[in-house]
């Protein structure tokens, strides 16, 4: 089990994998935490699978900053990453200043999304000593832009694309990177050539560990589920099953 950001570069060499998943709320990462898992994301997730959202662009700064508090509560020893949500780090000044933001709630690392083109603002936080984790491929804070969910590194300009990100994330000192929605060839080749950590989410199974958002993994949203994701309980069966059997109990007339 993970209990600093500090032992990444330990476990990238050595191993185990990484086992990576979301919380976003008090229960949910307590159980998280107890049960051993390495890392724990507040990914901006939350507008889809809590907040009902059509996707992760509404998300809004504030409810980052409720939900990581959130999430801090019920966490004592993994470290916890933190989304840095659309439109929030616009700027150098802007990301350090959210950044910041998130570590004074309980953050240990921020996240965003983007390669090349955000190095000012990830070196504003880097410098600022702030723990910082990439987040490369496909980009679900750009999903209008590009049409929908669509998986990267299928050609070679997509290839050289996704591998000039991760080699300027990691040369600006990034902790980790996810890998999102992106060839498994092309994922395997980025995890060889780069110093930091590679947490994949549909992207094969060669990265140095793997992120799943907690919903998928438990069948508690199954309005929708990614193929990639295995639901290994069915907690919105079992909520429907539990709460129809209350409703009967309730609905007996008196004798």
């Amino acid at each position: 089990m993970l209990t600093s950001l500090t032992e990444l570069s330990h476990r990238k060499q050595n191993g185990p994998p990484l086992a990576v998943l979301t919380a976003y709320d008090y229960p949910t990462a307590r159980l998280l935490d107890e049960a051993g898992v390495d890392l724990i994301l507040v990914g901006d997730s939350l507008g889809m699978v809590v907040l009902g959202l059509p996707d992760t662009t509404g998300v809004t700064m504030q409810m980052m900053l409720h939900h990581t508090a959130a999430v801090r509560r019920g966490v004592k020893r993994a470290p916890i990453i933190a989304d840095l949500p659309f439109h929030s780090y616009d700027t150098p000044e802007q990301a350090l200043a959210n950044a910041r933001r998130l570590m004074e709630v309980g953050a240990d690392a921020v996240k965003l999304e983007g390669g090349v083109g955000f190095i000012p603002q990830i070196k504003a936080i880097i410098e600022a000593g702030i723990p910082f984790v990439g987040h490369i491929g496909m980009l679900p804070q750009s999903v209008r832009e590009e049409g929908g969910y669509k998986k990267k590194g299928k050609t070679p300009e997509q290839i050289e694309h996704i591998i000039a990100d991760a080699i300027a994330l990691d040369q600006a000192g990034a902790v980790a990177i996810v890998l999102e929605s992106i060839v498994p060839d092309v994922a395997t080749e980025i995890t060889r050539r780069i110093r930091a950590s590679t947490i994949g989410i549909g992207a094969g199974q060669h990265t140095d560990g793997q992120v799943l958002v907690t919903p998928d993994l438990l069948g508690s949203f199954p309005w929708f589920r990614p193929s990639f994701a295995k639901a290994r309980c069915d907690v919105a069966g079992e909520t429907l099953r539990a709460v129809q059997e209350y409703i009967a109990e309730c609905q007996v007339t008196k004798a």
